[in-house]
């Protein structure tokens, strides 16, 4: 997995779209009865459209490695 620590509040660039990341949303598993896990995914608003995604912290990893989502600071 890429160095890369997400944190919320980050702000990004997403195919030149500035967003920021909103929200964390945790992996875990169904804890009556583990019928599926769930991964990392992050919540990001993007600011010129107003939209909502969730994106999967491997998807974003591999956007980060082909270089067209970026992390804006630190």
């Amino acid at each position: 997995m890429n160095e890369n620590v997400l944190k919320e509040g980050m702000l990004i660039s997403d195919g030149g779209k500035v967003g920021i990341i909103t929200k964390e949303i945790k992996s875990g598993t169904w804890s009556e009865a583990p019928l599926f896990n769930w991964r990392t995914n992050y919540e990001i608003y993007y600011f010129s459209t107003g939209d909502t995604a969730i994106i999967g912290e491997e998807t974003l990893h591999r956007l980060m490695e082909l270089g067209s989502f970026k992390i804006l600071n630190d």
